[in-house]
């Protein structure tokens, strides 16, 4: 039988006392927050003491607009508003910056892993900050777990953090001669050149996008009586048959 997640994180607490052990109820989530230089040891101890054997993903994450909203969804009589003033996250064109740009989070980069234990049936996320957002850097895990080496590519690719001592490290799935990292929070949603091919050229040309920027409209999803009121109607009649 695993251990709960609260004898887990106890656990951890235990091993790891600089580091940040979180809980989420009422799933039993743990994560584990590390600083950066004590990254790649705290997966080695994840490994070898605790039984993670495997590296199931691992991502980035940009905090920069962490929080913010572009559209109320609450329900009034002039129906939904816009919510889309000024240049949110990603509604902007190259080289300007969104809202808030200037309200940055203190820390903007993040390396997330999660593990798995076959042994022990538990799950654990790892999680760190890169110390200098203008050039977010890690250690790699790929010697830890060597299946992470194209999550980390990956994670170099769209979000720009440098993940030191990988093998191998370049892009994987954007374009040769890609300019930016399309998941930061800083980069356009309508990115920053559109390809065609030229007849007249008779090769592909990149140049500046032509659209303005959008933003999608947010699928809200109302509450919905109707299965509540069949349950009850239906519980009526079982009464009445009685």
């Amino acid at each position: 039988m695993a251990e709960s997640a609260q004898a887990f994180a106890d656990r951890l607490i235990a091993r790891f006392a600089d580091a940040l052990v979180v809980v989420a109820q009422p799933r039993g989530e743990v994560t584990l927050d590390v600083s950066a230089d004590q990254w790649l040891a705290t997966a080695l101890a994840l490994r070898d003491e605790f039984g993670f054997e495997q590296a199931v993903d691992l991502s980035g994450v940009d905090y920069l607009s962490y929080g913010s909203d572009e559209w109320d969804t609450d329900v009034s009589s002039e129906g939904f508003s816009r919510g889309v003033e000024g240049k949110s996250a990603g509604r902007f064109v190259w080289g300007e910056q969104p809202n808030g740009a200037a309200a940055a989070p203190e820390r903007r980069f993040a390396a997330v892993a999660h593990l798995l234990s076959y042994q022990h049936n538990q799950r654990v996320r790892l999680r760190t900050f890169a110390d200098n957002d203008d050039l977010p850097v890690v250690d790699s895990l790929s010697s830890v777990w060597p299946g992470l080496n194209w999550f980390e590519r990956e994670a170099f690719d769209l979000y720009g953090i440098v993940f030191e001592g990988h093998p191998d490290l370049r892009r994987i799935l954007t374009d040769y001669g890609f300019v930016g990292h399309p998941f930061r929070k800083d980069f356009p949603l309508i990115g920053n050149v559109e390809v065609r091919y030229d007849a007249n050229k008779r090769r592909v040309v990149y140049e500046p996008v032509s659209i303005d920027p959008r933003v999608g409209v947010p699928r809200v999803i109302r509450d919905d009586a109707r299965y509540e009121t069949a349950q009850g109607e239906a519980a009526q009649r079982a009464e009445v048959k009685k």
